[in-house]
């Protein structure tokens, strides 16, 4: 046993330190970034936000409505190779720079992974995603994927440490998903005691992986704008947003109806809920690590990506960044003790 005493920190533990800008407007601000993939050593342009693989967010319909702004949409895997078919069949050209195909690690993830991927060629991403990254199977599954779609990026996670980032990359992963427990919706600190505080893992993180020509995606933890522009300053090159997306008329979710207000459930995809309705239940060997929740019916989703996108712009006015690609160069942490002024709330 041994216990590492330095600080680790949250999202609500810091604060942007502002500095000098000579921008006189936040529409000067650029939030495209291009990246280029160690392992294709190909191109991507875009808003790098991605809504989260969970079948509450990551839905067909939010797809369409984020790549309009030319951001990310995982689709969780839950899709049937059919409604896979039906939906590239009907949807705009160019959508397929802006999906990614969410699988899991067993042998029918990855026979299906392949069956969709066959539908249309021009499928770029692939996003391997479990709760638990440090498995040796899990690092395995990530280099069959790799020797099989040489051609394709691959995001796989979640792993919160710089030894482990290094490790998928390596073994062929393009981009590497951090974040263990700093969801809305995930219960697994309080189930098993296992995490990271999301900023420390992020900017630990994102020296592993850029020293090795890989990229990392902050998945987890934002609350507001304000958290996903801390994520990018931590050094995250892209951002993973699951519960900020939720309850919207493009996501997922069942709808009711309580004292007059409308709600949409949103859950953890460990959770009983998700589950139940997947998996047939939750297995006698394991715990439900998520929770279901009632999110407030927000109707369509392109207000709150104008609330984040233009978040994000303020920040990079108040610091100076021209280019998100420019704000982690041009951040300065300060510790706090309190975010905001809540006397109202």
């Amino acid at each position: 046993m041994r216990v590492e005493a330095d600080i680790k920190l949250g999202f609500k533990d810091v604060l942007f330190k502002p500095k000098r800008s000579t921008l006189k407007s936040r529409s000067q601000v650029s939030l495209e970034r291009t990246f280029r993939f160690v392992h294709t050593n190909t191109e991507w342009t875009g808003v790098p936000v991605i809504a989260a693989n969970m079948d509450t967010v990551g839905t067909f319909s939010m797809a369409l409505a984020l790549a309009e702004c030319k951001m990310l949409t995982a689709v969780h895997k839950h899709y049937t190779t059919d409604e896979w078919k039906a939906f590239l069949d009907n949807a705009p050209e160019g959508i397929e720079e802006y999906i990614m195909v969410s699988c899991g690690t067993s042998d029918s993830d990855f026979s299906k992974l392949n069956d969709i991927l066959t539908t249309n060629d021009r499928l770029r991403f692939i996003c391997i995603d479990v709760a638990n990254g440090y498995s040796e199977h899990f690092v395995k599954f990530v280099a069959k994927v790799r020797q099989q779609h040489p051609d394709k990026v691959i995001m796989a996670g979640n792993v919160v440490t710089g030894e482990m980032v290094e490790e998928l990359i390596l073994k062929g992963a393009d981009i590497v998903k951090v974040g263990i427990g700093p969801g809305s919706v995930c219960t697994t600190r309080v189930k098993t005691g296992v995490g990271y505080p999301q900023l420390s893992a992020v900017i630990e993180c994102a020296d592993a992986a850029h020293g090795v020509g890989g990229q990392i995606v902050s998945d987890g933890g934002c609350t507001c704008a304000g958290d996903v522009s801390k994520a990018f300053g931590g050094g995250a090159d892209f951002v993973m947003i699951g519960g900020m997306f939720a309850g919207h008329d493009e996501s997922g979710g069942e709808t009711i109806e309580q004292d007059g207000k409308q709600f949409r459930l949103f859950y953890g995809m460990s959770s009983e809920t998700a589950m139940g309705k997947h998996a047939g239940g939750v297995a006698n060997y394991r715990a439900s690590e998520g929770k279901t929740v009632k999110v407030p019916y927000r109707g369509p989703v392109a207000e709150t990506v104008q609330d984040i996108l233009g978040g994000i712009r303020s920040t990079c006015t108040y610091v100076g960044a021209a280019k998100l690609k420019e704000l982690t160069k041009r951040t300065t942490f300060i510790r706090v003790q309190e975010q905001e002024n809540r006397v109202f709330n």
